[in-house]
Parts: structure tokens; sequence; C-alpha cells
């Protein structure tokens, strides 16, 4: 599928497509035929202030579908999958207003964000299941995880 391609095994990233008018804008997120969800199961949005990090966690049974719709946030996977080829390997995607994308998330995946710039991110994701209070299926791990080893600080040159 055009504009879609893979670093960690089974991640997908899609830059998506924005059409503009005299009356605003249009963009498709995620389309049935397009196959990226195993099955449907909620779909949700959060906003974040800038600067937070919100990080790590992951799930054993659920895939994540991100798309940030206002702001710009850094995302960070880290692939916890044994049996993955990418298993311990760490990818970073720039997603938000400015670089409009989807993200798959493979279960097994761990993942989190910063808030880049100055105004809040809004975060709409789609998941393959739906949350269960009694039995939640999110594993966290510290957004400074030493086996991750990754470093939130934006660097300047």
């Amino acid at each position: 599928m055009e504009g879609i391609k893979a670093v960690i095994e089974g991640v997908v990233s899609k830059k998506l497509n924005k059409y503009c008018d005299d009356r605003g804008t249009f963009m498709e997120i995620v389309r049935e035929d397009e196959g990226l969800l195993r099955r449907f199961g909620q779909a949700s949005m959060s906003m974040t202030y800038p600067g937070v990090v919100k990080a790590f966690h992951y799930h054993k049974e659920q895939d994540d579908l991100w798309f940030f719709p206002s702001g710009n946030a850094q995302v960070v996977l880290h692939d916890l999958r044994e049996d993955s080829p990418t298993y311990r390997e760490t990818a970073v995607f720039y997603m938000g207003e400015e670089n409009p994308s989807i993200l798959l998330i493979p279960s097994g995946v761990a993942h989190g964000y910063r808030v880049l710039g100055t105004k809040p991110a809004i975060i709409v994701y789609f998941t393959t299941k739906a949350y269960c209070p009694d039995h939640p299926d999110e594993y966290r791990l510290p957004y400074d995880d030493p086996a991750i080893g990754f470093d939130w600080k934006t660097k300047f040159r």
C-alpha cells in the first residue's frame, strides 16, 4: 500500500492525504479495506499538555492505531516481542498536525509519547479490544526504563 512503511516488525506508519478547499480540509484516517486492524474494539481521544511524557505501556492482546490531529508529538516504540526479528529495537516517529500520519502499534510493542511545542496535543486512538477495568490489557514500564534506554530530552545542535 502506498505510503506505508515498517520499521519494527508489524508496526505500520502511513502518511495521510489532506484535501483542502475554500470550506476547510478533509482527511481519511483509516478505512476498513486497508486491513490494518484485525478487529475494532474502541475509539478514544486524549489531550496532553506541552512537555508531558506519557510512557511506556504495552498490551499483550490488543493492537493500537494512533493519530494526532492537533499539536505535535514524539512517539517512541520499543519491541518487547521475543519472537520478533526486531526484538529490542526502538523506533521514533514524529506525528501531529505538521506530519499527519497514523501509526499501527501491535501487541507486545511498548509505546509512549512526548508532546512537542507550546500547545497541547490531542491523540485519537483506535484499539482492537475495548478497555475492561476488571482485566485491563495494559502493562506499564517507567518512561526512563534502562532496558529501553531512551533519552526524552530534545537535543539542540
